[in-house]
């Protein structure tokens, strides 16, 4: 099984893949047209990468391509419509790096309440300033709204009681008794979580419906001089609207996701919000520690160990929750060569379309259960025909 790491990985993990029998091939450069031209000259059965875009191209150049893996927690770089139209497996590595954003998280929330940053930058240029920097807010007792309580926010909570700092949250699952576990007031709200906030921190995941929700409503809502922190997706913040916020409403802010970042590690960099005064910045480092890289390249691995089996994908993304099919055929049959093939062609006859099968055996290899998801019923006909096969056991139909 050919497989392409297309990002820099845990180092074991090409060994170990290795070991489960992958032919691999690591081209850590490997992005945008060189990619594409990479999957067209190996066609790998699957492909692993860690913030690499793969597009409609990459997906059409390779004929094999089989299974794609983020190694990390988001899909937004990888076109799922186009995996889904060519029936490949799209699979991530959820909570993995937890921990690692929500440190990061933290060390923002702090550096942003002592201006760590612009400390350093005076007393590099040889300014001392103790008078204006001693003046800190501090975070103890202060109130932090935590916008997505995922398992990074969850994470976040934790640092954040640890500091003896109050926490409301607003997430579109969370449930008063969730929120009671995890010692926090929820908020009926986005607008009301951060009404009261001295600092704000947001998680929340990229879809169409989190796409630059945190904007002007947020922003006005927010106190005067409260600290900003994204560490989710650049593209859930207004960028405008903030940058209209810093500067009207003295917000502080820190940054670790932009909605314009380089494709590349390195490269030119343009985004206005970094230069203005009280933000903090970084660069799209949340889950990069040793740690989570780790725990990232175990997850890549069983996901392509599982696909080597043939057992189901986890973490996959793009299957569908539910089909278009109407009705369940259930055929018990004898396991024998043949039964199923003889089945198909009578719906494939009656022009229905099959959506969903499964073909269950017993233990002892003698029988086997067919739950075969149509899109209409099995007209009358059809269905004696099927249960006038050899070695069927018995036909029902039910409306799904």
């Amino acid at each position: 099984m050919r497989v392409l790491v297309a990002n820099k990985l845990a180092p074991f993990v090409p060994g170990r893949l290795q070991d489960i029998g992958c032919q691999v091939t690591v081209d850590a450069a490997a992005a945008g047209p060189a990619l594409t031209e990479r999957i067209a000259a190996l066609d790998p059965e699957v492909l692993i990468v860690r913030s690499t875009r793969v597009t409609e191209a990459d997906f059409h150049a390779g004929r094999s391509l089989a299974l794609v893996i983020r190694a990390g927690a988001g899909v937004n770089t990888i076109d799922l419509a186009a995996a889904s139209r060519r029936g490949v497996y799209v699979a991530n590595c959820p909570g993995k790096n937890a921990i690692a954003v929500a440190e990061l998280a933290i060390g923002l929330l702090v550096a942003a309440d002592r201006r760590i940053v612009d400390n350093t930058v005076d007393l590099r240029a040889g300014r001392w300033n103790k008078k204006k920097y001693g003046a800190a807010r501090g975070l103890a007792g202060r109130t932090l709204a935590v916008v997505g309580v995922g398992q990074i926010g969850q994470e976040v909570i934790v640092r954040a009681r640890a500091m003896a700092m109050k926490v409301v949250a607003w997430s579109p699952s969370l449930t008063d008794a969730k929120a009671a576990a995890l010692g926090v007031t929820r908020a009926a709200t986005i607008e009301g979580a951060v009404a009261n906030a001295d600092a704000v921190t947001v998680h929340l995941a990229l879809a169409k419906e989190t796409r630059g929700r945190i904007g002007e409503s947020v922003f006005a809502a927010m106190k005067p001089g409260a600290i900003f922190l994204n560490t989710a997706r650049g593209e859930v913040v207004d960028g405008p609207a903030l940058m209209r916020a810093i500067q009207e409403k003295g917000l502080r802010a820190g940054l670790d996701v932009y909605a314009q970042e380089p494709a590349g590690s390195d490269g030119p960099f343009e985004d206005p919000v970094v230069g203005l005064p009280g933000v903090t910045g970084t660069h799209h480092i949340g889950a990069s520690t040793d740690e989570a890289e780790e725990a990232v390249g175990e997850e890549t691995v069983r996901i392509v160990a599982a696909y080597a089996s043939g057992s189901p994908i986890p973490n996959c993304v793009n299957l569908a929750t539910r089909t278009p099919a109407t009705h369940l055929l259930v055929v018990r049959h004898a396991d024998r060569v043949g039964v199923l093939a003889g089945i198909l062609e009578v719906i494939r006859e009656a022009h229905i379309n099959i959506e969903d099968m499964q073909n269950i055996i017993f233990s002892g290899g003698e029988a086997a259960c067919a739950r075969i998801g149509l899109s209409g019923p099995l007209p009358a006909a059809a269905l004696l025909r099927v249960e006038a096969g050899e070695h069927v056991l018995s036909v029902s139909q039910v409306p799904v």
